[in-house]
């Protein structure tokens, strides 16, 4: 539950070729040190990842826990896809909006966020695939950096699992 499928650095990291390979046809992407640091800076290369996902056809939307819907529509509009806000992961509700949204089965859907307690834990209890990616900035919000120690403690452990089964 608290393991993703997969952990990589940026989400400009991941490759419709890796998604094809897994069945992924969709994503749900957070915002918050996922797309955007705190001080509201884009992720580098965000607009030309997504064109190449549009171009081997993945969907793509954010899901946020945010309620700024301005910051998350901003993210939104540079890359043209739908968006969710308060969407109180890691419970189910927002993921089962999302999933609607992209008109995919959960099993072909991916969630890619930077914190175990709401997106990895979240798409896990969806039955989506979950991708966990380093987060952009150290700079979080006050109730983040109360988690990540707990968190990093947990991808050691993960790190050390997969490192074992390769």
């Amino acid at each position: 539950m608290l393991y993703p499928k997969l952990y990589c650095r940026r989400v400009t990291d991941i490759t419709p070729e890796f998604l094809k390979k897994n069945n992924i046809k969709g994503l749900i992407l957070d915002v918050d040190n996922t797309l955007l640091d705190f001080d509201l800076n884009i992720i580098d290369g965000l607009k030309q990842w997504h064109e190449n996902m549009k171009k081997n056809n993945i969907k793509c939307m954010i899901l946020s826990n945010s309620n700024k819907e301005k910051k998350i529509k901003m993210v939104a509009e540079l890359i043209e896809v739908p968006f969710i806000k308060f969407a109180t992961k890691p419970l189910k509700r927002g993921f089962k909006m999302a999933q609607k949204k992209l008109e995919l089965p959960n099993e072909n859907i991916a969630v890619v966020g930077d914190q175990i307690f709401t997106d990895v834990i979240g798409a896990n209890r969806s039955n989506m695939f979950s991708i966990l990616v380093e987060p952009i900035a150290e700079k979080d919000l006050w109730m983040t950096r109360f988690k990540r120690p707990i968190e990093n403690l947990i991808i050691k452990k993960y790190l050390k699992k997969v490192g074992k089964e390769n």
